[in-house]
């Protein structure tokens, strides 16, 4: 398994236990991925911004930092991780076991951030950097698509700013499910609309984007 993971990475480790430790979580062992995770997040988000300072030259540091972001979001880093298999081969504790912890978002990012410094400590900052652009891939050919997908509830409150209206109020309708495997149900309403909508996530964040989706929806074609 390690040996495949490092062919996807198109890397070969001269000490094989920085990888183990990359992939190992803090409920598995004292010796886990957190210090490597701390590491790999600076690295990450300096390649990043370097790629993009370099490649897109139109963008303001506002543009800069919102493609930034969506490139280092766990959402992405997850998707990576996916991609590589890493919670196949993820070292966690019996409780994350249980809980489906090597699916989730946090952990299979925190995996991809520690690689990536294994890496750094492995075979140095340039190894790392070319790992990176690799992790990233396509993302990296049209990063300003990112300017072109406003999220739900930026699209929402840009609406409703620019018709004079009040903002949205969101508000947690019901939580359910235990710590690590919470859903969330929050209602989305605006002053001087006689409807609230609702949206369903596994965190408030998801269902308030949920929430103002179907809060545009109802608005169309008038938005």
């Amino acid at each position: 398994m390690i040996e495949r993971l490092q062919r996807r990475l198109g890397y070969n480790f001269e000490d094989p236990g920085l990888l183990t430790r990359a992939l190992t979580h803090r409920s598995a062992n004292a010796d886990n991925n957190e210090r490597l995770e701390f590491l790999g997040d600076a690295i990450l988000g300096f390649e990043a911004a370097d790629y993009l300072y370099h490649h897109v030259a139109d963008a303001d540091e506002g543009q800069l930092s919102r493609m930034r972001a969506h490139l280092v979001k766990r959402e992405t880093l997850a998707e990576i991780a996916r991609g590589l298999e890493l919670g196949d081969i993820l070292h966690l504790g019996q409780g994350e076991l249980r809980s489906g912890g090597q699916n989730r978002d946090s952990i299979l990012a925190d995996a991809v951030e520690g690689v990536i410094a294994a890496v750094y400590l492995d075979g140095g900052i340039e190894e790392a950097r070319s790992l990176v652009r690799r992790l990233l891939g396509e993302r990296l050919v049209d990063p300003g698509k990112v300017l072109q997908r406003k999220d739900a509830k930026t699209r929402l409150q840009e609406y409703l700013q620019g018709q004079g209206l009040a903002l949205p109020v969101y508000q947690v309708v019901e939580t359910s499910g235990r710590q690590h495997r919470q859903q969330f149900v929050v209602s989305c309403s605006v002053e001087s609309f006689d409807w609230q909508s609702e949206g369903r996530g596994s965190s408030r964040r998801k269902a308030e984007q949920q929430a103002a989706a179907a809060f545009l929806a109802q608005l169309e074609p008038t938005v």
